[in-house]
C-alpha cells in the first residue's frame, strides 16, 4: 500500500502555499465550531463543504480534514473551562478537566487533551495507512447482534465510573435510558413518553441534555451557593515538556485508550461519544482518582485519545468501502464528489497518490492541533479569572444560544432548563451525572439493534452465544465485569 514514489509525488503537492493555508484556515475553524457549544466539526464541515466547489483535490482535504481533527479536539475546551463539553464527544473530558480546572490546573488539562488529541489522531493514520482493507472487512462482518452486544459491553463502565456508589450508578443509568426512550419508538412507531407534546417526537437530542446535565447543573449549584460560592482559584501555567513526559509515562493508557477509539471508529453509526466514553471507564478502572472530585489527568488522557483516534479509524470504511464511518464522512462523501472522485474498493488502487495526500494532510492536522492547541491555550484560562457572579450569566447564555443552534427550537432551551435542575435535584441526592449520560448515549444503540436482532432471528436468543464476534464480546464484557468487582473487593478489604 505504501508507494514511496506516490508519496513523494504527494508530498510535493502537498508543499503548495495554498494547501497550507487552506490547513490553517480549516484547523481554526475547526477550533470555533469545536468549541462553541452547539457548532460541532459535523456543521462545520457540512458548511465548509459546498464551498470546496473549484478547489483542487489537495486544498479542499486541506480544509476539511483541518476542520474534521480540530473541531474534534477543540470540544475539550469549554468542558475543561466552564463543564459544558462543546460536542458529545468530549461530555467525558469535563468530569475530570474542570476537576483539575476547579484546582487550578486548567493549563495542564488544555496540554493533556491537545497532546492526547494527536497522539490518537497519529495512532488513527498508522492504522489508515497500514491496515484499512483488512480491517474494513471485519467491521463488515459486525450486525446488530454484534452491535447490541458492544453497547452492552459499554454499559460496564457504569461499575467504573460510579466509584463506589454503583446502586446509584445503575439508577442513573436506567434513568438515562429512560431518557433516551422519548419520542417515536424506531421499530414499532409507536410514540413513547412525550405526553402529548409534539416537540419530544424527535426525542431529547445529546448535545443540549449534555449541555443541561453538566453545564446547567453547575449554575444551580453555584447559584445554590450565593455568596458562599468560592471563587476559582488562579491557574497554575503546565510546562508542554513536562506534560509530555507525564504523557509518555501513561504510554500504556494511551495505546489502549487508542486501539479503543480505532476499533468504534472502524464500525459505522459509532462514532466520538461511545469511544470516549468506554475509554474513560478503561481509565477509572486502572486509576482510582479517575472520576473523583479532584479529577485525574489519566481521565482527560483517555477520552481525547479515544475521541480523536476515531477521525482516521472512520474514514478507513469510506476509503475502502464506501460506507461513511460516521456523520462527518458522510459529508465528506459530498466533497469527495464535487472532485468527481468515487470513494470504495477501487479507491486506493486507482487513486494511490489522493490517498498519499489524505494520509499526509491527517499527520500535518494533527500536527496543527498541537501547534494551534500548545500555542493558544496560555491565554484560554484567563476566562476563569471572570468573577463567579459574570461567568455564571455568560454561561446561561452560552448554553441557551448552544441548545437552541441544535434543532432551531426554543424548547430545547426550556429542556435544558428543566433536566439541568433534575440534574441538581438528583446530584443533592447523592447521584452521578456520567451514569446518566451513559445510558441516555447507549440505551437507544442497545435498544434498536437487540430488537433488530432478535426480529431477524425469530428471537432467537442463542444468536449472542452462537456468532463468534458476539460470543468473544461477551466473554470480555464478564471478564471486565469479573475483574471490577475483584479489585472493588480487594480495595475495600481492610488492611492486615
Amino acid at each position: 500500500m505504501m508507494d514511496l514514489s506516490q508519496f513523494a509525488q504527494a508530498a510535493l503537492i502537498l508543499a503548495s502555499p495554498s494547501v497550507w493555508l487552506w490547513l490553517i484556515v480549516g484547523t481554526a475553524l475547526g477550533m470555533v465550531f469545536g468549541a462553541a457549544p452547539g457548532l460541532t466539526a459535523t456543521a462545520g464541515i457540512a458548511i465548509a463543504t459546498p464551498l470546496t466547489f473549484g478547489f483542487d483535490f489537495a486544498s479542499s482535504m486541506a480544509l476539511l480534514l483541518g476542520l474534521y481533527c480540530s473541531g474534534y479536539f477543540a470540544g475539550s475546551i469549554p468542558a475543561i473551562l466552564i463543564n459544558m463539553p462543546g460536542a458529545p464527544g468530549n461530555a467525558a473530558t469535563s468530569l475530570d478537566g474542570h476537576a483539575l480546572a476547579r484546582r487550578g490546573k486548567a493549563d495542564l488539562a488544555l496540554c493533556l487533551a491537545v497532546i492526547g488529541s494527536a497522539m490518537g489522531g497519529f495512532l488513527s493514520i498508522l492504522v489508515l495507512a497500514f491496515a484499512a482493507p483488512t480491517l474494513s472487512s471485519f467491521a463488515l462482518r459486525f450486525t446488530s447482534v454484534e452491535y447490541a452486544v458492544f453497547g452492552m459491553f459499554g454499559l460496564t463502565c457504569i461499575a467504573a465510573i460510579s466509584r463506589g456508589s454503583l446502586v446509584s450508578g445503575l439508577l442513573g443509568a436506567v434513568l438515562g435510558m429512560v431518557l433516551g426512550l422519548v419520542g417515536i419508538d424506531p421499530v414499532g412507531g409507536m410514540e413513547r413518553l412525550t405526553f402529548g407534546n409534539f416537540s419530544l417526537l424527535t426525542g431529547i437530542a445529546l448535545l443540549p441534555a449534555l449541555i443541561a446535565f453538566f453545564a446547567i447543573t453547575e449554575v444551580f449549584a453555584q447559584a445554590m451557593a450565593g455568596q458562599h460560592g468560592q471563587e476559582l482559584p488562579r491557574q497554575e501555567q503546565a510546562a508542554p515538556l513536562a506534560v509530555f513526559g507525564l504523557v509518555l509515562r501513561r504510554w500504556w493508557l494511551v495505546l489502549k485508550s487508542g486501539a479503543i477509539g480505532i476499533g468504534i471508529g472502524l464500525l459505522p453509526g459509532t462514532g466520538p461519544t461511545i469511544a470516549s466514553w468506554i475509554a474513560y471507564g478503561e481509565a477509572a478502572r486502572g486509576d482510582p482518582k479517575v472520576g473523583s472530585k479532584d479529577g485525574s489527568e489519566s481521565g482527560v488522557l483517555a477520552s481525547e485519545v479515544a475521541n480523536n483516534a476515531v477521525t482516521g479509524a472512520a474514514l478507513v470504511p469510506l476509503l475502502t468501502l464506501g460506507i461513511p464511518g460516521d456523520t462527518v464522512t458522510a459529508i465528506l462523501i459530498g466533497a469527495f464528489l464535487i472532485q468527481g472522485i468515487e470513494v470504495g474498493p477501487l479507491f486506493i488502487a486507482t487513486h494511490g497518490q489522493l490517498f498519499m495526500q489524505i494520509l499526509i494532510l491527517l499527520a500535518l492536522a494533527n500536527l496543527a492541533i498541537l501547534v494551534v492547541g500548545l500555542g493558544t491555550r496560555r491565554w484560554l484560562p484567563l476566562l476563569l479569572r471572570i468573577p463567579q457572579r459574570i461567568l455564571v450569566p455568560l454561561i446561561v447564555v452560552f448554553c441557551a444560544a448552544g441548545a437552541f443552534s441544535v434543532n432551531n427550537m426554543s424548547f430545547d432551551v426550556l429542556m435544558i432548563l428543566v433536566l439541568g435542575f433534575g440534574g441538581f435535584v438528583l446530584m443533592r441526592l447523592g447521584m452521578p451525572m456520567a451514569p446518566v449520560v451513559l445510558g441516555l448515549v447507549l440505551g437507544p444503540i442497545v435498544e434498536r439493534n437487540l430488537r433488530d436482532a432478535l426480529t431477524v432471528h425469530q428471537m432467537d436468543w442463542s444468536v449472542f452465544v452462537t456468532r463468534p464476534i458476539s460470543l468473544a464480546i461477551l466473554c470480555i464484557t464478564l471478564l471486565v465485569i469479573g475483574v471490577t468487582y475483584w479489585r472493588s473487593r480487594s480495595r475495600s478489604r481492610p488492611a492486615t
